[in-house]
């Protein structure tokens, strides 16, 4: 079975809303995807997603009643917070999460539609580099762009890393990116969703780091 399918995430319900727990029990295992990328230079991308998942469960634990969903969490934030929200709690953390989520949906979805370097068609970094480029760049200084662009040379080969999502199995890569695209489909739909609610509440900020 492969790394992704193992957690798969849940098909949403018509109104989108996202069950928290179920969220944080399937996002919890997304930080060891970063080591399919082999280099230790994508560190701080999984360190980043793991922190942000951390503070997110601890408001959730306060009042699990309370915060069934991912919007009643906003919500109840939103009005304790008035004046510094966004920038506050699971608010905050959950905002570069879902970056760092909507990173890892381009990049597999770039696999799963074949793009790749046409000179060096077993290497990943086109595709890695359009997943920084289109979820994380903007929101990136000059300093902390130097160090992704390490990261992305620092990509491994194609082979290497679908078979690493296989966990270290010999799979088929029409099979491993057919368990990708499987993967993708309440993925992406839940990330979606959940920049939707960030532009519906007016709470998304552009501020870099």
């Amino acid at each position: 079975m492969s790394l992704l399918l193992d957690n798969q995430f849940k098909e949403l319900p018509p109104d989108k809303s996202i069950d928290t727990k179920l969220f944080l029990e399937t996002v919890a295992h997304l930080p060891t995807f970063f080591d399919c990328l082999g280099s230790k230079v994508f560190s701080p991308i999984k360190s980043d997603i793991s922190g942000n998942i951390t503070k997110i469960r601890g408001i959730y634990l306060k009042d699990p009643a309370k915060y069934v969903t991912l919007q009643s969490i906003l919500e109840a934030e939103r009005e304790a917070h008035a004046a510094e929200w966004p920038k506050v709690g699971a608010t905050l953390a959950l905002m570069w999460l879902k970056r760092g989520l909507r990173f890892i949906q381009i990049m597999l979805q770039s696999l799963a539609d074949g793009e790749k370097d046409e000179n060096n068609p077993n290497l990943i970094k086109v595709n890695v580099t359009k997943a920084y480029e289109q979820a994380l760049k903007k929101y990136h200084g000059w300093m902390v762009q130097k160090l992704f662009s390490a990261a992305l040379n620092a990509a491994p080969y194609r082979s290497n890393f679908l078979k690493a999502l296989s966990k270290g199995e010999e799979v088929k890569e029409d099979v491993c990116l057919a368990n990708v695209r499987q993967f993708l489909v309440n993925y992406t739909t839940t990330v979606d969703a959940i920049y939707e609610m960030y532009t519906d509440m007016n709470a998304e900020l552009d501020y870099t780091v």
